[in-house]
């Protein structure tokens, strides 16, 4: 039998297997309504709703905690909104980190250059010079040191060693910190660690100290060349930045000059020393430490009154601080060019956003100071760490492996030679000195006294009966099987004398350096030593070579005109011509080393070189901080400065072993280093019309 209700009903399944029932009343369309019960009598139906009003009907599925339709759509258009309104919000913002570059470059364009840029570039160039007169100490104070406090020759090269490491992590530390913590901030943490370790290894009289003095001294002047050249970068507009950065490289030349003509005028002059008591002694090589301070001291207070790269402030968030140090750099430079009227005219400064860069605080009720600042230093140093990470992007990888290759070729070939350079002109000396020797032969002398020096002398199975010798210096002499017997020194000072498998009777050292290291497998036999001079004793006039100096000076002194010249042409012809080129010219010079059969070529060669490559050291810099952001731009020059002093340790250790042996491998090995780097710079994207990001 047919029921009515059922007649009037469309039956329809949904998604979710339940059923949908249409009811046509009075011919139109009816209200659809969901259910998973059947269908109830008419009868039921008017029972269940009777007495309930229409506006109060209450959504049924309320009960199990069922959402009601329209609070799923009301749901559902929120998260549309909301989602476009983030897409419009990060499409705004990428548009204004994209336009924030060319903002920037105006406002500097409208600060103009002038009375502070060159005030800045003076107090940053005295801090290039602090790093380089740095890179000369430990080779100028090393002879006189090695002797005063009696380093063998595994310790002396443990210094050069640990000096180039420690300045190698000091670019790697402070590039990546400078980003974080701002580049003045920490431009004034490494000159003070610099100053204050340098001005105590001039007082330190044991080798372990002055060791660790000058790796923590190396370690903040290490940091120095990154952050110098990212905070300059920064205040200059594009058209200045190849010109006047090649103008600052200058003062690491200045350093090397300031180095060697101090050293020149004050450690080989003795008296210039003094003594607290028998223990401590100042020497002039102390003194020579002392002066070489100079130039850091003179930074480090200027640097207190410069203001933080408005750059880093932009990507601190700190708009505020950004705006007054622009206004500065504008209002000094327009009044120094007489026009003090004009109105800086930049009101709002886009910011980036930097949410990743706040750092996580301990409130203070829930942690001491101690918790905060070490959650504080451990998230800026995860923050290093990610910078770090960031380089290795698909779009900086290429660039920055190119860059590795290039630092590593220019600065393995340049080390390397700097210190081939020295060594073969010490060689060449030893060689010449050597082939003077006299060699006396079964000598026998009675009753003679030696009132005379002795020097560059081989005294062989001599025999010296009753012999006085007094207020002499021996010098390279050494005497092998000899006999003295019944002999009497006095007031003698010796420079590389030895006595080996000799035989010593009945003898008197008065007042005298000769002591146990002096004597080799020899007999002693009634012998006495009075008033020693233990230890190690400088000989100034032999320890301290004038050439050395002045080979170090005229080398300085040679990069002066491929400065001028990069200089003058490096916003002309641009940074790759000037670093590729002047790479292949260093190599063609390099052949030139091969006809170095004399202290004066060897010069001569040296200076020729040091000319020539200096344009492509300019140009590498140049490029270094042009090609990465603001935000990673320290990160990446401490990097790239890191791998340069790598570079330099391995270089020192492999060209240094070849003294004496061979000039073929250091010579090929120099041009095969820069003829590598000189090609694949050319690989490198030009920035000299680039923006900086």
């Amino acid at each position: 039998m047919d029921d009515p209700y059922h007649n009037n009903l469309n039956q329809q399944v949904t998604e979710g297997g339940e059923y949908t029932y249409t009811q046509d009343v009075g011919g139109q369309d009816g209200y659809p309504y969901q259910t998973d019960y059947p269908p109830q009598d008419e009868d039921a139906r008017s029972d269940a709703t009777e007495g309930a009003d229409d506006d109060e009907q209450m959504y049924e599925g309320e009960y199990q905690g069922i959402p009601h339709p329209d609070e799923i759509k009301e749901a559902r258009r929120a998260a549309r909104l909301e989602a476009r309104r983030k897409a419009r919000q990060a499409a705004q913002q990428e548009e204004e980190e994209e336009n924030l570059p060319e903002q920037y470059e105006a406002i500097m364009e409208d600060c103009g250059h002038g009375r502070f840029q060159w005030m800045l570039f003076f107090v940053l160039g005295l801090a290039l010079m602090a790093d380089g007169v740095d890179g000369f100490v430990v080779g100028f104070v090393l002879p006189s040191a090695e002797k005063d406090m009696c380093i063998s020759n595994s310790d002396k090269g443990l210094l050069g060693l640990l000096v180039y490491v420690s300045m190698m992590v000091g670019a790697l530390v402070w590039g990546g910190l400078c980003d974080k913590m701002g580049r003045r901030k920490c431009l004034i943490y490494v000159l003070t660690i610099d100053l204050v370790f340098s001005f105590l290894s001039c007082f330190a009289q044991g080798y372990g100290f002055f060791l660790f003095f000058r790796f923590c001294s190396g370690f903040g002047i290490g940091g120095s060349i990154p952050i110098v050249y990212t905070y300059f970068t920064e205040f200059l507009q594009m058209d200045k930045r190849g010109e006047h950065l090649s103008w600052l490289c200058m003062f690491w030349m200045l350093g090397g000059l300031y180095a060697s003509f101090t050293a020149w005028g004050i450690i080989p002059h003795y008296g210039w020393g003094f003594a607290i008591g028998t223990e401590f002694q100042i020497h002039s090589w102390r003194i020579f430490i002392l002066v070489c301070l100079f130039p850091a001291l003179a930074a480090l207070v200027g640097i207190i009154f410069m203001p933080e790269s408005p750059r880093f402030l932009l990507e601190s968030a700190r708009h505020d601080e950004a705006w007054m140090v622009l206004r500065r750099v504008h209002d000094t430079n327009w009044k120094a060019k007489g026009e003090p009227e004009r109105v800086f005219t930049a009101t709002n400064i886009k910011t980036p956003q930097t949410q990743e860069d706040e750092f996580i605080e301990i409130q203070s009720d829930t942690g001491t100071a101690f918790q905060r600042w070490t959650v504080r230093h451990m998230t800026m140093l995860q923050q290093v760490m990610a910078n770090i990470m960031s380089l290795s992007a698909p779009e900086l990888r290429l660039q920055g492996l190119f860059l590795v290759i290039v630092w590593f070729c220019l600065a393995f070939s340049y080390h390397g030679l700097g210190v081939w350079f020295p060594d073969m002109i010490k060689y060449m000396q030893y060689e010449e000195y050597e082939s003077k020797v006299k060699v006396f032969h079964r000598e026998r002398v009675e009753h003679f006294h030696f009132n005379f020096s002795l020097v560059n002398q081989i005294h062989r199975e001599g025999e010296y009966i009753h012999d006085k010798f007094a207020n002499i210096e021996i010098k390279s002499v050494k005497f092998e099987d000899s006999l003295f017997e019944n002999c009497y020194f006095e007031d003698v000072r010796s420079t590389s004398t030895f006595f080996e498998n000799c035989t010593i009777k009945n003898t008197v050292f008065y007042n005298t350096d000769l002591w146990q290291e002096k004597f080799k497998d020899c007999q002693m036999e009634n012998t006495t030593f009075l008033h020693p001079k233990k230890g190690c004793h400088l000989n100034f006039e032999v320890e301290n070579d004038i050439v050395i100096y002045m080979v170090s000076f005229l080398g300085s002194l040679a990069v002066l005109p491929g400065n001028i010249i990069s200089a003058l042409f490096m916003d002309k012809i641009g940074r790759i011509r000037i670093i590729g080129g002047s790479m292949l010219v260093s190599s063609a010079c390099t052949f030139l080393l091969l006809l170095s059969f004399s202290q004066g070529a060897v010069i001569c060669w040296q200076c020729l070189f040091y000319g020539t490559s200096v344009a492509a050291w300019n140009g590498l810099q140049v490029i270094s901080v042009e090609l990465y952001p603001s935000s990673k731009r320290g990160t990446a020059f401490g990097i790239l400065n890191g791998i340069c002093k790598f570079a330099a340790i391995l270089a020192c250790s492999i060209f240094a072993a070849f003294i004496g042996i061979t000039k073929i491998i250091p010579i090929f090995l120099a041009f095969a280093a820069l003829v590598c780097g000189g090609l694949v710079a050319l690989k490198l994207p030009e920035t000299r019309e680039k923006i900086l990001t």
